[in-house]
């Protein structure tokens, strides 16, 4: 798994490697700009006539940026650098490689520093831009004059290259308040920031690439580093392996109690998925008002059907034929297309409150408990919720859950004792024990109905077959994003439907366990 970090976090780092490990600022910012400016030759191939711009601010990623500047200076293309702030305002590093490039600029003619202004910009035709005004530290919103060089830089029409982070993404949250740089491209230093997997910072960003500057890796664990993006062989090492004598209540026995009348394509996804996922065998409860519809379109799942209320959701007096099945199962589903009737609400509390096994509770078994009947619960729970089901849970706004997915499921998991998928982009998976997972696969065509209820079932048909609970619950994460990206090559992301994802779930599977595939 790769860390990602916050700005804090990386702050940390920095300040450790320098401190304590005794690495000079300097150096990092040399080896910076070392990265960047190989970014910089490979884009553009630098010759004569090509004209680099670079936009510094006064901190360090400012200081990243004249280390950038110096380093392409001999390679015979005309190099602007434009300076939205005073430079009587800069310190430190950033003021030490300003300083030297303030001499180069007297002995070398391609070489200007000038200070952002309109003037300054009315006759810059630039080949490529580099943005190097706010680093990952960041927050709140651009002022002028940078805000007004952060419009400049995007009206250009040319490649964009984001030193550490696009200038006006906070660094942790991903969230732009005001005007944001639009990158083509981010070079970002040593670790992931969440700011880059976040909000407006996973649009802003454009092409990302991680650079080593020399901060051990290990320095992250030192600081407690407790968020980590999933990969292709993180998962790859925990699918489930089936031995030659395998039935099918060996590898996983799933009861899936969902559906009510109109909402039978949710329990019918849910209960497919889970058997695409190697579950060996799946029970669907379901009312007996939907039996007809969904035993005519389910051949593997068994389909049961119990008592319903006039309305058409499970009644009541089902619970008792339902605990036979939660004995039964290694993993109950409930929630998908149950409906908000209150009878169907009150079963599901008592459903909870019974059980002491694996309970995934997405959709409409969401809405029906509260934080109590979590904490009380002796249950082992995953929940699935997307932020208007999250906010609502935990008292909170659906952009108020948006607003730092990371930190918010981090600590709803930690206040209820259970684990927590929070669906969204990034999916973020948190463990009770404060460990956040995010996910690297998925795209904008999965915003689409029933690809929760398709999320629920991969969840719990590896859950069934004996993974961990918060593995299973970011793997099946992985699995489902993967699958997406699979269907999106053949369909488009504006085509693509739930039901693909289950057609691509087994080719999703081969993907990972072939190794080939991040």
């Amino acid at each position: 798994m790769r860390p990602v970090l916050s700005a804090d976090e990386m702050r940390l780092c920095d300040e450790y490697t320098i401190k304590k490990l005794g690495v000079p600022g300097l150096v990092l910012m040399e080896n910076a700009g070392s990265a960047v400016a190989d970014t910089v030759r490979n884009r553009l191939g630098l010759a004569s006539a090509k004209t680099v711009v670079l936009v510094c601010g006064k901190g360090n990623n400012g200081g990243d940026g004249f280390a950038v500047a110096r380093k392409i200076a001999n390679e015979g293309a005309n190099i602007v650098v434009l300076l939205p702030g005073s430079p009587n305002e800069l310190k430190g590093d950033a003021k030490t490689n300003f300083d030297i490039l303030r001499k180069l600029e007297k002995s070398d003619s391609t070489l200007r520093i000038l200070r952002f202004s309109d003037d300054s910009v009315k006759n810059l035709r630039p080949d490529i831009v580099v943005d190097a005004i706010f680093g990952t530290g960041f927050s709140g919103k651009a002022k002028e004059p940078f805000s007004k060089a952060i419009s400049w830089i995007n009206d250009q029409r040319v490649h964009v290259i984001s030193v550490d982070i696009p200038s006006g993404v906070n660094g942790t949250t991903g969230v732009a308040e005001g005007i944001a740089v639009r990158a083509s491209e981010t070079v970002t230093f040593a670790f992931e920031k969440t700011g880059l997997m976040c909000n407006d910072g996973i649009d802003l960003r454009g092409k990302l690439s991680v650079v080593d500057i020399g901060i051990p890796h290990s320095v992250a664990q030192g600081i407690n580093n407790h968020s980590y993006v999933v990969e292709s062989g993180d998962v790859q090492s925990l699918l489930p392996r089936r031995p030659v004598t395998s039935h099918k209540y060996s590898v996983g026995k799933v009861f899936v109690l969902a559906g009510s009348k109109g909402l039978t394509g949710a329990a019918a996804m849910c209960s497919m998925a889970a058997m695409r996922s190697g579950a060996g065998a799946v029970v669907l409860g379901t009312p007996e008002s939907v039996y007809p519809v969904l035993a005519r379109k389910l051949n593997e799942v068994m389909v049961m059907p119990l008592p319903s209320t006039a309305e058409g959701s499970l009644a009541g007096e089902a619970f008792d034929r339902i605990r036979e099945k939660i004995e039964w199962a290694n993993v109950i589903v409930v929630g998908p297309g149950l409906s908000q009737n209150p009878e169907t609400q009150s079963l599901i509390r008592k459903v909870v409150h019974s059980s002491s096994g694996k309970i995934l509770l997405d959709a409409d078994g969401l809405n029906a408990v509260g934080l109590k009947e979590l904490k009380l619960s002796k249950a082992d729970i995953i929940l699935t919720p997307h932020t208007g089901e999250f906010g609502k849970l935990f008292k909170m706004t659906s952009l108020e859950a948006e607003h730092d997915r990371v930190e918010v499921s981090r600590k709803a998991a930690h206040s209820v004792g259970q684990s927590l998928v929070l669906k969204g982009a990034p999916t973020a998976t948190a463990s009770r024990d404060g460990f956040v997972y995010l996910n690297s696969t998925g795209n904008p065509g999965m915003a689409t109905a029933g690809a929760g209820d398709v999320l629920s079932g991969i969840i719990a048909g590896l859950w069934a077959q004996g993974m961990k609970t918060v593995e299973a619950a970011y793997s099946g994460v992985y699995l489902h994003g993967l699958a997406g990206d699979l269907g999106k090559k053949k369909f488009g992301e504006r085509s693509l439907m739930a039901m693909d994802l289950i057609d691509f779930l087994p080719d999703a599977f081969l993907a990972v366990e072939g190794g080939g595939f991040r």
